[in-house]
């Protein structure tokens, strides 16, 4: 099973607004993802399952039996295009997860990452944060920051691991439950050192969940 990362767009929405209440069903309000798609300061990555497209109209209006019969006639003859009933089906991407970043001066502020609950832990998350660090470099930005839940381990283990630094802690920041959370940053992703470091960290995942390089654009 193979997955990709691409820039979010409008059709989009629907399924990642799903991710969104899934994921985070206590914070409040939701994005607007509509108008935050529009804004210069907003970027979303999505990730979608390639071996999985979902089918959004199967087909064609049905036809009664007698226009079936005309219509199929019109065909073999080679006076129609279209043979009767032809399956009209039309497709599009199953998304899994979803990232997104607002852009301040030069800083990369990581405000979201989303995974579908029946695709977690293979390793999306990780991709979407690879792809949204490769983004943020794109984007010039210096350093990439964060805040995530005091009582999400796993996730603060994640950002460590990517050379996310714990440097504060926001009190009472989430609404839900009055939960700190901790503001984690990166050092400069422009310099060599953290270079390497990413390219060697997207090699060894690459590795491990054998899926096709991320991709930020």
């Amino acid at each position: 099973m193979g997955y990709s990362v691409r820039p979010m767009n409008a059709d989009d929405i629907p399924q990642v607004s799903e991710i969104d209440r899934e994921a985070f069903p206590t914070e409040w309000p939701p994005p607007s993802f509509k108008r935050e798609l529009s804004s210069s300061m907003v970027r979303y990555l999505v990730a979608f399952d390639e071996s999985r497209p979902i089918v959004t109209n199967a087909t064609m209006p049905k036809r009664s039996a007698w226009e079936s019969l005309v219509a199929g006639m019109r065909h073999m003859l080679g006076r129609d295009d279209a043979p009767a009933d032809v399956a009209a089906a039309q497709y599009t991407q199953l998304i899994v997860g979803y990232a997104s970043i607002w852009m301040m001066v030069d800083e990369s502020h990581l405000t979201s990452i989303g995974v579908r609950q029946t695709y977690q832990h293979q390793g999306i998350g990780e991709m979407l944060l690879i792809a949204i660090i490769k983004l943020s470099q794109q984007m010039k930005a210096e350093v990439v920051t964060l805040e995530v839940r005091a009582s999400n381990r796993s996730a603060q283990a994640l950002y460590a691991k990517y050379g996310f630094k714990n440097v504060g802690i926001r009190r009472r920041y989430y609404t839900d439950n009055s939960e700190d959370a901790v503001v984690m940053t990166t050092d400069k992703i422009t310099s060599p050192a953290y270079q390497a470091k990413l390219r060697d960290m997207e090699a060894k995942y690459m590795g491990r969940h054998k899926l096709p390089a991320p991709a930020s654009g």
